[in-house]
């Protein structure tokens, strides 16, 4: 989990985004399923439970995120990658709120679904800026962050 380059990078991160970024969409679809249903109750707890279970995954995908924005070089890239970073620990931050939220109020609370909303149109542009991350090949590592040895290994095959 040694650098940003999407190549040497872990697929279980790729995996924990992937299924963060599904629990929070299908706990958003359960929020609108819940306010126009008879059992309100049974769709908001499961938005609840997959809101939940989205944070622990967007927590656990955040530690390799971190250290790949360390072997950054700094420059535009790596403005563009704290940019990311934080907009991460903001929308986490915004579903713990809105996990809180949701444990005072009743099921299919107004103001509990509205904040969903915001946070998935956050998660958006996050995403936008992990892809320009991921895809630009503007990604400069650290010259310490690059393993010459093997860069001479795959030449020589």
């Amino acid at each position: 989990m040694g650098s940003a380059v999407p190549s040497n990078r872990h697929p279980i991160q790729a995996m924990l985004i992937f299924f963060t970024v599904v629990l929070w969409a299908a706990s958003f679809l359960c929020d609108i399923v819940a306010t126009g249903s008879s059992k309100g109750t049974f769709w908001s707890d499961i938005a609840f439970y997959t809101m939940a279970a989205g944070v622990v995954g967007a927590l656990l995908a955040a530690i390799p995120d971190f250290f790949n924005y360390l072997d950054l070089a700094k420059g535009t890239v790596r403005r563009l990658a704290m940019r990311h970073l934080v907009l991460n620990m903001a929308i986490i931050v915004l579903y713990v709120f809105n996990l809180g939220l949701r444990m005072n109020r009743p099921a299919g609370s107004e103001p509990a679904v509205l904040l969903s909303g915001v946070a998935i149109g956050l998660l958006a542009i996050r995403l936008w800026l992990g892809g320009k991350l991921e895809s630009g090949p503007q990604v400069v590592l650290q010259p310490e962050a690059i393993d010459f040895d093997h860069d001479r290994n795959d030449l020589a095959a």
